[in-house]
């Protein structure tokens, strides 16, 4: 059962999101790809993060969290997002200071900034849960998916 059901986990299809936040001066970005839409109304978002990672201490800190929204010509955002350097990964990026404080990604399609509610621990993985304080959505492109991009998987966070 084992090997069936980490096959059928990895076949999931899930959208592929950089995920940026900051506490004070620490800004951060990571790949995220468990995001999911938790309510309309009020508008809350869902992103799973592991507590090893850098943006998590940084999220329990600062209680924001911006989603971007990456389209398929944006692959390489998935290699610089998964560097260790949190600086590095923003050189010459074209970005700003949202609402929140969160680094925001120019040239993403859009962006949802979220202050954080909730978080759970059912897992391994921390559930944020983040109401949108702020949107912006520049123009429709083709999302890019776990479909698109195979090496992505990152259920071994």
């Amino acid at each position: 059962m084992e090997n069936a059901l980490l096959e059928n986990m990895r076949h999931l299809t899930y959208g592929i999101y950089v995920l940026t936040t900051r506490f004070e001066d620490a800004i951060n970005g990571m790949i995220a790809s468990w995001v999911s839409q938790v309510s309309f109304d009020p508008p809350l978002f869902m992103a799973a993060v592991h507590p090893n990672r850098y943006s998590h201490r940084l999220m329990l800190k600062s209680s924001v969290f911006a989603l971007h929204l990456v389209d398929q010509s944006q692959k390489d955002l998935l290699i610089r997002f998964k560097g260790p350097d949190p600086r590095k990964k923003f050189e010459g990026l074209n970005w700003t200071d949202g609402k929140n404080g969160c680094p925001i990604l120019a040239d993403c399609m859009g962006v949802v900034e979220c202050r954080i509610i909730q978080n759970l621990s059912p897992g391994n993985h921390t559930l944020f849960i983040g109401q949108a304080t702020h949107a912006e959505f520049r123009n429709p492109r083709p999302v890019l998916s776990t479909l698109d991009y195979e090496g992505c998987y990152l259920g071994k966070a």
